[in-house]
């Protein structure tokens, strides 16, 4: 696969086997109250617990408390906190100190100066995710099925490793990776039948578009 996939928001046993045999780089859980996708960090450790060596363990957070980020490294069996709120450059720097986990730290995009803001994290942050601004109103900062200008990112002079997301599936995927040069995608919404149910069929045919590109 010549692009890395992450899958996220998953919950259940069956979703979290499909993720992995399909080929996915990363699996994805969420610890957010207002997501649909919500778990708490004792029922991750049900399913990271299935996860083979290799695919990367990642607790999705939004502004999340010490107390919170303490109970997730030390029970959900995790590799890697994505943090998907508004945090700082410090906060960023404090966390993946305090807690000993790889941070990838998520970039809200709607214009150009957005993409600009990764640089006040490159020395903070393992990885970036660029994600699509939320719609007005909306309750949580990603899983909105909703993209932004893929172009933002074309060329994009970062020097750690970043995905892209927001409003991806199968059938747009080539085009989003031609357009952003992404070598890295996160989808949750785009592989579900429902806000936090996701659809073994639809993880499938998007790991297999990946494959193909």
């Amino acid at each position: 696969m010549t692009v890395s996939v992450k899958i996220c928001g998953l919950s259940d046993p069956a979703s979290v086997a499909c993720a992995v045999a399909g080929g996915a780089a990363m699996v994805g859980f969420v610890f957010f109250e207002a997501s649909p996708r919500h778990l708490t960090p004792a029922h991750a450790a049900t399913l990271t617990g299935n996860v083979p060596d290799g695919v990367t363990r990642v607790a999705l957070t939004v502004d999340a408390d010490d107390a919170l980020l303490a109970a997730i490294a030390a029970t959900a069996g995790v590799d890697m906190l994505q943090l998907h709120g508004a945090e700082t450059p410090d906060r960023v720097r404090d966390i993946r100190q305090r807690f000993g986990l790889a941070v990838m730290k998520m970039l809200p995009i709607a214009a150009a100066g957005d993409v600009a803001a990764a640089e006040a994290y490159e020395d903070v942050a393992d990885r970036f995710i660029f994600d699509a601004k939320p719609p007005a109103g909306a309750a949580r900062p990603g899983g909105n099925a909703t993209a932004f200008d893929w172009s933002l990112v074309k060329g994009i002079r970062c020097r750690k490793p970043w995905m892209l997301a927001g409003g991806l599936n199968a059938d747009n995927l080539a085009d989003a990776v031609k357009i952003s040069g992404a070598q890295g995608v996160d989808v949750s919404s785009g592989v579900e039948d429902a806000p936090g149910v996701k659809s073994l069929e639809k993880i499938r045919a998007f790991l297999a578009a990946a494959k193909s590109l």
